[in-house]
């Protein structure tokens, strides 16, 4: 069982940036090679609405979302379960999945791997469970190649921040930079990289992000864990939730959050 600490835990926060995500805006990579008789698993899944995007596409066939959080899995039941006939949740272990070898046409990882200790080990599980030429379909974001404007050293802090504090759990906030190399030293084969952005600049678009992350840095994991290890204090967590509040305001704001994805083969 994974003993990894999660950077951004589930505080509603969190959970708000992960109920947005759907099948179209973070898994659009993996949608024209999907089939409607496909078995699927989705590791890492949160509260489950791109797993329930998938299920849609995969009419015909089935599948299964994990993720280590209870709490998280029990809203996904809630939330989701009833959305597809074809549609279930678990609890699971990327590190040690509950499935037999070769079981599954396509196995989706997102946002997962950057949060993880041991990704080549997890890659190498997610493979046992795929069947022979099945689909590896992973997207993680690269913090490292965000950028934003206006240019605001307080952001900057946030961003040195972030990244003091995944490599004090032992994560990996540039993943997505990684993930060919991860995936070939796992054994795939064939491994295609290609990357993707999520753009935050409307009005409505900055309002969400800046408030979502201003929320984030004063009340998540991310504000409690930094506290707890001495890498910042209130009143710096303050002062970066005020520079997303201003960035928000901005009408020139742009935030532009970058994303590696592959495409590989067992």
């Amino acid at each position: 069982m994974s003993t990894e600490r999660y950077t951004h835990g589930h505080h509603e926060s969190v959970l708000r940036s992960h109920r947005w995500r759907t099948a179209e805006n973070s898994a659009a990579f993996l949608l024209p090679h999907l089939r409607r008789n496909m078995a699927v698993l989705d590791v890492g899944c949160g509260p489950g609405n791109i797993t329930a995007g998938l299920a849609r596409k995969v009419d015909h066939g089935s599948i299964i979302g994990i993720d280590l959080a209870d709490a998280v899995i029990e809203v996904a039941l809630t939330e989701q379960s009833h959305k597809a006939a074809n549609l279930t949740f678990q609890v699971g272990d990327v590190y040690q999945l509950d499935f037999p070898n070769a079981h599954f046409d396509v196995v989706y990882a997102h946002q997962v791997l950057q949060h993880l200790a041991r990704p080549v080990e997890a890659l190498e599980e997610m493979r046992r469970v795929l069947k022979p030429e099945g689909l590896l379909a992973v997207r993680d974001a690269d913090y490292g190649a965000f950028t934003w404007f206006p240019a605001d050293p307080v952001l900057d802090r946030w961003m040195a921040l972030y990244h003091e504090l995944t490599q004090r759990n032992g994560a990996q906030a540039d993943a997505g930079r990684s993930l060919k190399a991860w995936a070939r030293s796992a054994g795939f084969s064939d491994v295609v990289a290609t990357s993707s952005n999520w753009t935050f600049q409307s009005d409505e678009e900055r309002a969400w992000w800046g408030g979502l992350w201003a929320d984030r840095v004063r009340e998540s994991d991310f504000a409690s864990q930094g506290l707890e290890y001495g890498l910042t204090d209130p009143k710096e967590l303050a002062a970066i939730a005020d520079a997303f509040v201003r960035w928000s305001h901005d009408p020139d704001g742009v935030f532009l959050a970058v994303n590696g994805e592959i495409l590989a083969r067992r």
